[in-house]
């Protein structure tokens, strides 16, 4: 198969065009000034140890590309974000009514990401064959496809692999266990500090997305508190551009207006009374308050995808599921110590609860995680926020369409 017509079919786009740009410039310093078109280039001469590095950032790319995208609208969906612009999806979202056709764009790109660095790990491990564990740019490619995984496992209704049949959605969360294990075992042997704890970070995420409290809790308690793995923007062009960065700075399109976190100025989650003069300035709808998110300033701010805070909430879960409340209230207090914040104070499970439930939302805030958290809370009968609102994406209307195996 040829490479442009691969990258097409598979959403390739962003990891070849570095590598074919990279070959054409290597070759057009020895060629004279005659021009021929030999064609496209094969998808074989892409096999080279030289373009791994184009290959596994394509799908760091792809992966921030996905969720800097989807964030705003989980945010509206999530009720992290209030509606004040114009565009149909991102009200559907807001309404939490969500169609086939409303998530289109979403299910492509988060698809994309998982399937670039899934098969991205296959094509390097015939490139790079007995290097190929050692090389920290495959335990980079594990991780990129374990978070690939975790966000549509956490995001979607159900999913399909690959044109598949229907599956669960957890199936991505049996993906990414196997994926952050491999990457754990191999960046423990190259000892990579970094990418073990993102390894540990990632597996304690999905494990206790699959019910795995123990082990989501034992590997969290590796983790720093002060780590971050991130996903990386950029301002240069709009591609790399963080979305809910663009829709709040350079747009109005979503608001913190109306939303729980107005109450108080909590420093987790940032935000600005943006005025005209002396009069509350409006949103794009012309009619909706608009209240700027600081939690992102600029277009290149980078999106959590793994942190301590994170870990020591979900040991604070963990204990609290196992009717430890001491324990639980000990890790929500030393989160909230990280952030110079005061402890709180709790003795039974029905008061920690919705200390806990608040805490996370705070914590990850504009990081697409909410969706999630309020509905295994309320599959749980932990939460009724959601109601009867859309608790996660169903499958696209163009994969209902183009797949035989969901007809």
């Amino acid at each position: 198969m040829r490479t442009i017509i691969s990258s097409l079919r598979h959403g390739m786009r962003p990891l070849t065009a570095a590598v074919v740009v990279g070959l054409a410039g290597s070759t057009l310093a020895g060629c004279n000034l005659e021009v021929s078109n030999p064609g496209p280039i094969n998808d074989s001469d892409l096999n080279t140890v030289t373009a791994m590095t184009a290959l596994v950032n394509g799908m760091g790319g792809d992966l921030s590309f996905g969720l800097g995208n989807y964030i705003t609208r989980g945010s509206l969906a999530g009720f992290e974000l209030m509606h004040s612009g114009n565009f149909a999806a991102e009200r559907k979202f807001a309404a939490g009514s969500l169609a086939t056709d409303d998530v289109n764009a979403d299910w492509a790109n988060l698809q994309r990401a998982r399937w670039v660095a899934e098969n991205g790990l296959v094509r390097m491990k015939t490139v790079l064959g007995t290097s190929f564990e050692a090389n920290p740019l495959t335990v980079r490619a594990y991780l990129y496809a374990g978070f690939a995984n975790r966000v549509l496992g956490e995001n979607v209704c159900e999913t399909t692999i690959d044109g598949g049949p229907r599956k669960p959605s957890s199936e991505h969360f049996v993906r990414a266990d196997s994926l952050f294990t491999r990457a754990l075992t191999l960046a423990q042997a190259i000892n990579n500090t970094a990418y073990v704890n993102a390894a540990l970070g990632g597996r304690a995420q999905v494990r206790a997305n699959m019910g795995k409290w123990t082990e989501a809790a034992a590997d969290a308690a590796l983790v720093p508190v002060a780590f971050r793995h991130n996903a990386i923007f950029g301002p240069a062009s709009t591609r790399e551009n963080l979305d809910v960065a663009t829709q709040t700075i350079t747009r109005r399109e979503v608001t913190v207006w109306n939303t729980v976190w107005v109450a108080d100025r909590d420093i987790r989650t940032p935000y600005d009374t943006v005025k005209t003069g002396t009069a509350i300035t409006k949103g794009q709808d012309g009619a909706t308050n608009f209240f700027r998110q600081k939690k992102y300033l600029t277009l290149g701010d980078p999106v959590a995808l793994a942190k301590g805070t994170d870990m020591l909430l979900i040991r604070a879960e963990a204990a609290l599921r196992a009717n430890d409340v001491t324990n639980a209230m000990v890790y929500i207090n030393q989160e909230r110590a990280s952030f110079t914040l005061p402890a709180l104070t709790a003795t039974t499970v029905d008061q920690v609860w919705p200390i806990l439930q608040r805490e996370r939302g705070a914590v990850l805030w504009l990081e697409g995680r909410r969706l999630w958290d309020l509905r295994r809370w309320g599959a749980e009968g932990k939460s009724t926020a959601l109601g009867t609102r859309a608790a996660c994406m169903p499958i696209s209307a163009e994969e209902l369409g183009s797949n035989p195996n969901l007809r």
